[in-house]
């Protein structure tokens, strides 16, 4: 990376999911009151920066990721003067506060598609994608996200007009000028406001060519204005102002593509999301088709973005968030014993897992996020019935299956592993009744199975063996550490089933070189001589002080100066 540092070189990223989190006014749904009561909490993990899902005005068919008013906060999460208050009180902690923003999409109850739909001749009709019936049907054979087909049919107009999730989420047309200057302006708004950047739901499907006839993602995924939009949004929003975050969650975007997009010369993002690693475990029909764990592909995969993206542009790190399993059930000991024939307690080795699975995060090239929950190593959410889930994608995709001749427990195999409910149970912050500190109230959705063993104040009571002060430390580490930042990164043993081991180092020798070795099995783990001769100072361990210094016990996770060869 040439020139200044920028900021978020050694930031970590802290995602809150609000309806989750905390309940401040006791109707058993988190809120802007309940994350600031906890506010101390995120504070104290030392992260830099708080993500905060959406939180807008909405019908909530799909959790707030379908927005009604862009510039109002919703009455089930509090009120715009609470915003302020959870604002001031985040920068006096000396972090930032980043917005979700959704843009590829508005609600169906947003007025401008209320306007879009009153007539053709409506100035915003054209903010929305709309297209006449081929042959009597729909213009094309494109699918929605969460089944069916991506075009609705709207009697008042006569057209189909296209949501590439759910009928409730109207894809905007980003091709308008006008609509581009309204979503401009609205941005303006919150970084006036004092919001610090935002990270933009799968901005790179905001560039569309519905003429296709493809019904796969080639006519709506990293179509070639995607470029133009992005620096347009960057010159009419972000130039000009000091110390935003920009990330971009983009599903299908390839490392070249990432290199585009995050090279600071384009003036486009900081940073994007990508999906390459998450998908390694979907089947190929569904992701609700699950693969075994393989720690080789995951290894491979992470390194080659680590690789990609090592001389221009910056990766997001990341193994969970809303919409992913809880990291523990996906890649732990009990992930691996599965995988390899064997039934696990949810909880074998779970300290141990979250713990490794955070070291090896935290120690790649990029910004680290956390998602909520995972700092304390929470697992899956155990849901036995459908009548426990809550997520339309997993509603639909079982009725689907079920339909399609899925018996009922097959499918509630795949939906106990794979659903988003499993990463939206409530925080569970002690083990009072009746949802752990959560709400005085039943909450929204179940507290999950790790309740009430896993709890925040649990956790942090637990001494040498708490996950939060194993995140905490990580944390330390990329602030204090040039090494850990910036230093080039080499993966080594690719093809070792259960050794996850690189190197970091700095190219100015400012700072002795780091190695990085993980266990992932229930067995002792001898390091190949080319490692474990070289291992010297011990940087950090989950595990404390290794008994053998070459050897590895069942999931751990070291942190080492490395020496010459």
């Amino acid at each position: 990376m040439s020139g200044p540092e920028p900021w978020w070189t050694d930031a970590v990223v802290y995602q809150v999911y609000p309806r989750s989190f905390a309940d401040g006014n006791g109707d058993g749904v988190g809120d802007l009151a309940g994350l600031r009561q906890h506010l101390d909490h995120i504070a104290d993990l030392g992260v830099d920066v708080i993500w905060l899902s959406p939180v807008y005005r909405s019908p909530q068919a799909d959790n707030g990721y379908d927005i009604s008013d862009y510039e109002d906060i919703d009455p089930l999460f509090g009120t715009i003067d609470e915003f302020d208050a959870l604002l001031v009180e985040v920068h006096r902690r000396g972090m930032k506060l980043v917005m979700d923003l959704v843009v590829n999409h508005s609600s169906d109850q947003h007025p401008w598609f209320r306007a879009a739909k009153l007539s053709r001749a409506c100035p915003k009709h054209d903010w929305y994608i709309w297209r006449d019936p081929v042959d009597g049907h729909e213009p094309n054979e494109w699918r929605a996200a969460f089944g069916g087909p991506a075009w609705s049919w709207d009697p008042g107009t006569g057209q189909y007009y296209l949501h590439m999730f759910t009928p409730q989420q109207p894809d905007l047309n980003w091709d308008n000028p006008d609509l581009r200057a309204a979503v401009y302006a609205m941005m303006n708004g919150w970084l006036d406001r004092g919001v610090d950047g935002f990270r933009m739901d799968v901005i790179n499907h905001i560039a569309k060519d519905p003429a296709s006839l493809s019904d796969g993602s080639a006519g709506y995924v990293m179509q070639p204005r995607i470029h133009d939009h992005l620096q347009e949004m960057h010159e009419r929003v972000f130039a000009g102002r000091d110390a935003l975050l920009t990330v971009g969650e983009m599903p299908g975007v390839t490392v070249a593509d990432a290199a585009l997009f995050t090279d600071p010369e384009r003036r486009e993002l900081d940073m994007v999301f990508q999906f390459e690693h998450v998908g390694l475990d979907h089947g190929p029909d569904t992701k609700f088709d699950n693969r075994p764990f393989d720690l080789p592909a995951l290894k491979t995969s992470l390194a080659r973005w680590q690789t990609g993206l090592a001389e221009s542009g910056w990766n997001s790190l990341y193994l969970a968030n809303h919409d992913q399993p809880r990291p523990v059930s996906r890649f732990g000991a009990a992930a691996v014993a599965a995988a390899a024939g064997f039934d696990a307690d949810p909880f074998t080795l779970r300290y141990e897992s979250a713990t490794l699975l955070a070291t090896v995060l935290h120690l790649h090239r990029g910004t680290p996020y956390v998602y909520q929950g995972d700092e304390i190593g929470m697992v899956n959410a155990g849901f036995e019935r459908i009548e426990d889930y809550r997520d339309i994608e997993s509603l639909n995709w079982f009725r689907g299956a079920v339909g399609r001749g899925t018996s009922i427990p097959d499918a509630l195999d795949a939906l106990a592993f794979r659903s988003r409910d499993n990463a939206r149970t409530p925080i569970p912050w002690d083990d009072s009744a009746p949802a752990g500190g959560f709400s005085a109230v039943t909450p929204w959705i179940g507290m999950g199975q790790g309740w009430p063993s896993i709890t925040v104040a649990a956790d942090r009571a637990a001494g040498d063996r708490s996950v939060f002060d194993h995140h905490r430390r990580l944390i330390d580490l990329r602030h204090a550490s040039r090494t850990v930042r910036l230093g080039e990164f080499e993966l080594l043993e690719p093809d070792h089933p259960s050794l996850w081991a690189f190197t970091r180092t700095l190219v100015d020798e400012s700072e002795p070189p780091l190695v990085v070795v993980a266990n992932l099995s229930s067995s002792v783990v001898m390091l190949p001589a080319a490692i474990g001769s070289r291992l010297e100072t011990l940087v950090l361990g989950n595990l404390g002080r290794p008994e053998v210094a070459d050897e590895l016990r069942p999931w751990e996770a070291r942190v080492h100066e490395f020496g010459p060869a």
